[in-house]
């Protein structure tokens, strides 16, 4: 079965139930609404609505919430249903398990650099392009890692929380390939542009202290206050009209997304260059190896 049937398949289940109790994450429900809860049937995403609040999160634990082909559809699809539903005002994104996201699957990148066609409905270049023209807001609970994407969407979300305990890393450089996600204009124009080299060039751990520094994150959270710190924060905002929110994020991001949209252009087709060059086979061959990549004469 194909990406594209698999995501058309009917939801898992969809139910309902009185608010006010703890869900099976562990995470405490404001009390006085219903509580909607939609599982995709590709397992990859959940869906859960809150009132106005929409939360999405990345659910392959077993891979650090890593995004291949089937994830980068399923969040587009996501995100696309959550800015036209009337009745979804704010979008929430978080992982499940000990990682916000490890970013691009390291093994089906490993496929496409020695030429492999994986056929996709969004693909990563699509879903850059929905997150760059979300028109309501969109809030991140950084729970765990954020590697690559699980980094580099914090250029383009409205308000970041991150647990004390969670760390982010832009690893482009160690694998050979080029920025994505318009970071190479988001980071400059949020922490500078010496922070944003250090970040995109450097492929080293930020601590979440240092990503609060930088200003990439709102506010730090205990690990066990993270989900209820940013929902509390989550349903002020939805409790705004939503013709108010879009207008205020329009002005606020409408000066920047000529620029992004170029950038993410730019980064695709330098990604698309060094994907497969001998770098970036050297990086992929190292990990499969699980040894750490010699790029000594090469170019």
């Amino acid at each position: 079965m194909g990406v594209d049937e698999r995501l058309d398949e009917p939801i898992a289940y969809c139910q309902a139930r009185p608010m006010g109790s703890v869900d099976r994450r562990g995470r405490c429900l404001t009390s006085g609404r219903t509580f909607i809860q939609r599982t995709l049937a590709n397992h990859m995403i959940e869906i859960d609505n809150d009132g106005r609040v929409r939360t999405i999160t990345l659910m392959r634990p077993e891979a650090k919430n890593a995004m291949n082909t089937a994830m980068w559809d399923a969040t587009a699809d996501a995100l696309l249903e959550a800015d036209q539903d009337p009745g979804v005002a704010v979008v929430v994104l978080t992982g499940t398990g000990d990682a916000f996201s490890a970013g691009q699957d390291l093994l089906e990148m490993g496929e496409m650099a020695m030429g492999k066609t994986i056929p996709a409905k969004h693909g990563f270049a699509g879903l850059t392009q929905v997150l760059i023209d979300f028109e309501k807001p969109l809030v991140l609970a950084v729970n765990g890692i954020g590697l690559g994407f699980g980094a580099t969407i914090l250029g383009v979300a409205d308000l970041v929380f991150m647990a004390t305990s969670a760390r982010l890393k832009c690893p482009f450089t160690a694998l050979g390939v080029a920025p994505e996600l318009a970071s190479s204009v988001t980071f400059p124009t949020l922490i500078g542009r010496q922070n944003a080299t250090w970040a995109l060039m450097s492929s080293e751990w930020l601590s979440a202290e240092e990503c609060m520094a930088m200003g990439l994150v709102y506010k730090l959270c205990e690990p066990e206050d993270l989900i209820k710190t940013t929902m509390t924060h989550a349903h002020t905002l939805a409790s705004k009209p939503i013709s108010s929110l879009k207008a205020c994020k329009r002005t606020i991001v409408e000066p920047l997304r000529e620029s992004m949209h170029a950038a993410r252009l730019r980064e695709n087709d330098a990604f698309a260059v060094l994907m497969g060059s001998p770098a970036n086979i050297e990086a992929m061959t190292a990990f499969a190896e699980k040894r750490v990549p010699n790029f000594d004469g090469i170019d």
